[in-house]
């Protein structure tokens, strides 16, 4: 039995969000409960994520569409280009037309 952490997410648009399944081997996770903390004391991680684990996590968001908000990465790198694709297109053919 593999006892490794995973996660997936699938879109799930009935309920307009991504719906996710915890696992370890045959373990599945119940629904988070959530509990008061103390104050000024220092909290454990809820889990932590092989990055193989995280990078298959990160690739089902893709899938369910979900992207990074503040454009960096490739997504944020191709829309910058297209930006100065742009800004060259008005440069050179502002006075051609």
């Amino acid at each position: 039995m593999e006892n490794i952490l995973k996660i997936r997410a699938v879109s799930a648009p009935w309920n307009n969000g991504v719906e996710f399944l915890i696992r370890c081997g045959n373990a599945v996770a119940e629904p988070l409960i959530m509990k008061q903390h103390e104050e000024n004391t220092v909290a454990e991680p809820t889990f932590r994520l092989d990055r193989e684990y995280a990078q298959l996590l990160m690739d089902d968001l893709w899938m369910a569409g979900i992207r990074p908000t503040e454009g960096t990465g490739s997504a944020g790198a191709l829309a910058a280009t297209q930006k100065h694709l742009e800004d060259m297109r008005t440069l050179v053919f502002k006075n051609k037309a």
